[in-house]
């Protein structure tokens, strides 16, 4: 029997371990997409305890409390944060075969020097050894990047946002990881969004253009795209709920652009027809900004409607949705490609059985002379578990080319996960020792590394451009 998580976990073979531990281990961390805070991070923000840093914005936990049984008043309420954590620690042994369980102890481990196991009987040690690491100057948020060894940020940040603590921080020069925005419009975009005319206001003040048609909409994301570009932004990122894909004329856009404004819902097809135009756009401007495209899809959000009224959006009641977006991604990337104007581009579901169509429709659009220039993004939230990363990874493997893979993200707002990264390398390496073990593919150490060593950190740097500052 092996023991909990030692230094060879998830390597069940000689040659995974080799490919971990002289590939891969120590390698940089690229974390192209997160949803970490940069006022956090250019402020250096210290955390009085692990309630704080592990459960104030941490969805997944959330979730896991609420199978509980646990009240809200300890997992968004305002219990005594011990309190909290105690009934974090109560559930955490019931979480078997659920990646919660490793990422915790990775966290334990690699950031407080922890080698037990979190439970209702440890909890209170864990507790104190905590909140007393906590007061070293290493674990405040730029000693927990820089520990983790991480290379590159790409933050998530709406048009509106001024982007002052990226451009703080890049002014400063004192970080050693490179801090960047990615721009997300979806507001933007969501016509029937409540408070969508507010929305509005506020982006026509940030980029100086008054909006009362799709094409001062256009001009007023561009100017804020500019912006965004100048304080080194690489990637945008769009949430899409399918379907999207329809056509309307433009003076039919301005006027349901119009009703939206003025507090009125479009219908669908309004709806759709503007998403579709704003989309096509906002890909033709990425293209010329060099930006990576990143599409999110196939999720169903706020599906309880009581929830959502007393807590709001992200809160941890999301789900994956019942949708079949196949059709409109087809017919966006078709158009994107017959105006010459494609980005290189990351598809994501939401749903895993979308794997194999994100595999097929990719390569029949990848681009000559660029290798692998759209992607099939690693596995996404419900599915960043080991066999979600497994099967994704396979489908990749079996459908298009692994080695071109760009790898691994947080999607966090949690500072501590990236021991996310440490997680999906161990997978990765012990897939390919499976294989080689097997007899599937040849006992080659270097041309393995090779492999290892890009999808964990070469082929991201070269995917997102940061060959020249990182």
């Amino acid at each position: 029997m092996r023991s909990f998580m030692t230094e060879d976990f998830l390597l069940y073979n000689d040659t995974a371990k080799k490919l971990y531990h002289d590939f891969s281990e120590k390698l940089p961390i690229i974390d192209y997409h997160c949803h970490v805070s940069p006022k956090e991070i250019y402020e250096d923000k210290r955390f009085e305890n692990i309630t704080e840093l592990w459960l104030s914005g941490d969805h997944y936990k959330w979730r896991l409390m609420r199978s509980n049984g646990v009240s809200e008043d300890y997992i968004t309420g305002d219990k005594d944060a011990k309190d909290k954590f105690l009934k974090f620690a109560e559930l955490l042994p019931k979480a078997i075969g659920n990646p919660m369980y490793h990422w915790c102890h990775f966290e334990l481990k690699r950031y407080f020097g922890y080698e037990g196991v979190l439970s209702s009987e440890t909890a209170e040690q864990v507790w104190e050894l905590t909140r007393e690491k906590l007061k070293d100057e290493s674990m405040s948020v730029r000693g927990i990047i820089e520990k983790s060894n991480v290379a590159f940020i790409g933050t998530t940040d709406d048009p509106i946002d001024s982007l002052e603590y990226h451009q703080k921080i890049r002014e400063e020069g004192k970080l050693k990881a490179v801090v960047a925005p990615s721009f997300r419009p979806d507001k933007a975009l969501n016509l029937n969004m409540d408070g969508y005319a507010d929305y509005i206001k506020a982006l026509s003040e940030a980029s100086g253009v008054e909006i009362n048609s799709v094409a001062d909409l256009k001009k007023a994301l561009k100017n804020r795209m500019d912006h965004f570009n100048s304080c080194g932004c690489k990637a945008s990122d769009h949430g899409i709920n399918f379907p999207v894909f329809e056509k309307m004329s433009e003076e039919e856009m301005d006027k349901a652009l119009v009703k939206a404004i003025g507090g009125e819902k479009v219908s669908e097809k309004e709806l759709f027809a503007v998403q579709t135009e704003m989309i096509l756009f906002c890909a033709e401007k990425y293209s010329e900004l060099g930006w990576v495209m990143q599409i999110h899809y196939n999720c169903m959000r706020n599906p309880n409607t009581a929830m959502f009224r007393k807590l709001g959006p992200d809160t941890g009641f999301d789900c994956i949705g019942p949708y079949n977006g196949s059709a409109a991604l087809q017919k966006l990337m078709d158009s994107m490609y017959l105006s010459s104007k494609m980005p290189r581009i990351i598809l994501y579901s939401l749903d895993s059985g979308d794997n194999s169509f994100i595999d097929t429709l990719m390569g029949a659009f990848q681009r000559e002379g660029y290798p692998g220039t759209v992607q099939h993004g690693s596995a996404w939230w419900f599915n960043d578990t080991k066999n979600g990363m497994r099967e994704q990874m396979t489908s990749l493997a079996s459908l298009g080319l692994l080695g071109n893979f760009v790898g691994m993200l947080t999607d966090s707002r949690s500072f501590l996960s990236y021991t996310r990264h440490e997680y999906f390398r161990r997978i990765l390496c012990g897939m390919f020792g499976e294989w080689v073990e097997k007899g599937e593919y040849p006992d080659d150490i270097k041309a393995l590394g090779k492999i290892v060593e890009d999808i964990s950190y070469g082929n991201a740097k070269r995917f997102f451009g940061l060959e020249e500052i990182i």
